[in-house]
C-alpha cells in the first residue's frame, strides 16, 4: 500500500516563513515537519510514498530528493498551482494505485501526531467492508472547537450528530481511501470535506477515534509550542 503527504498549501496563515520556505519544509524538534512523517510512514512499512507540491514545491523535491536516506522511495505530483485535496489526490492517483492498489493512506504534510500509523496498513478486509474511506479523529483543540464529523457507537461518521451520536471530533488530516471514492471526479481544484460527506451519507464512511496527540501546526505560534514539546521530550 502507498501513502500520499499533502504539501501543496501556500501555508497563509503562517507567513512570513512561508514566503520562502514550503510548510512542511519548516523545522520542530531539529528537522522539517515532513521528514518527521517520512521517517513515522517507514516505521510503519509503507514504502513507496507520492507527495503532492505546488508553492515552492522545488525546494521539496530538493530536500529529500528520492527518499533514500529515509528507506522510502519517493514519487512527486507536481500541481504548479494548488488543486487543494480532492483535486490533488484524483491528479495523483495514477501514482497512488499504478500496481493495482485500491487502498492507500493519506496523510496532511503540516500536522504531527504520535498515532500508529501501522492501524491503517494492517487494517483487514472484513474490517473495511462496505468502507470508501477511514478518517483519525481527535478531540476537538482550542482553535477547533465545534469538530468536523460525528463518530457514532458503531464507528461511522456523518456530518451531522443527531440521537445518541455525542458531539463532533476533529478530522486529523490522517485517513485511509479507497480509489472509488473518487469516481467521476477530474484533477480539477476541489474539497475533500464534500466527496467525505457524500459518501458518509451512504454510510462508507469509519472513524478511529485518536485519544494521543495530535497538533495542526498551522500558525507559527502552534510551530513554536510543538517545537518546544519535543525538545521537552527528548531524553
Amino acid at each position: 500500500m502507498k501513502a500520499m503527504i499533502l504539501a501543496a498549501g501556500k501555508g497563509e496563515r503562517m507567513r512570513p516563513l512561508t514566503l520562502t520556505t514550503p510548510k512542511p519544509l519548516l523545522s520542530a524538534g531539529g528537522k522539517p515537519l515532513i521528514e518527521h512523517l517520512l521517517e513515522r510512514l517507514h516505521r510503519a512499512n509503507f514504502w513507496d510514498v507520492v507527495i503532492n507540491h505546488a508553492w515552492l514545491g522545488e525546494q521539496i523535491e530538493f530536500t529529500l530528493g528520492k527518499g533514500e536516506r529515509f528507506g522510502l522511495s519517493l514519487h512527486y505530483s507536481r500541481e504548479g498551482e494548488p488543486l487543494e485535496t480532492a483535486g490533488g489526490i484524483v491528479r495523483a492517483l495514477p501514482l497512488l494505485t499504478a500496481n493495482g492498489d485500491d487502498w492507500f493512506m493519506v496523510i496532511n504534510g503540516d500536522i504531527w501526531s504520535d498515532f500508529d500509523l501501522t492501524r491503517l496498513q494492517s487494517m483487514t478486509a472484513s474490517e473495511l467492508s462496505a468502507t470508501d474511506a477511514v478518517l483519525v479523529m481527535a478531540d476537538n483543540p482550542p482553535h477547533h472547537r465545534h469538530g468536523d464529523f460525528c463518530l457514532n457507537d458503531k464507528g461511522r461518521l456523518s456530518g451531522e450528530c443527531t440521537g445518541k451520536d455525542g458531539e463532533k471530533l476533529t478530522f486529523t488530516g490522517i485517513s485511509l481511501l479507497h480509489r472509488r471514492l473518487f469516481d467521476g471526479l477530474t484533477d480539477q481544484a476541489g474539497k475533500l470535506g464534500p466527496v467525505l460527506l457524500t459518501a458518509m451519507g451512504k454510510g462508507r464512511v469509519a472513524g478511529l477515534h485518536h485519544q494521543g496527540v495530535w497538533v495542526d501546526v498551522g500558525t507559527p505560534e502552534r510551530l513554536r509550542a510543538l517545537d518546544q514539546h519535543m525538545t521537552i521530550q527528548e531524553p
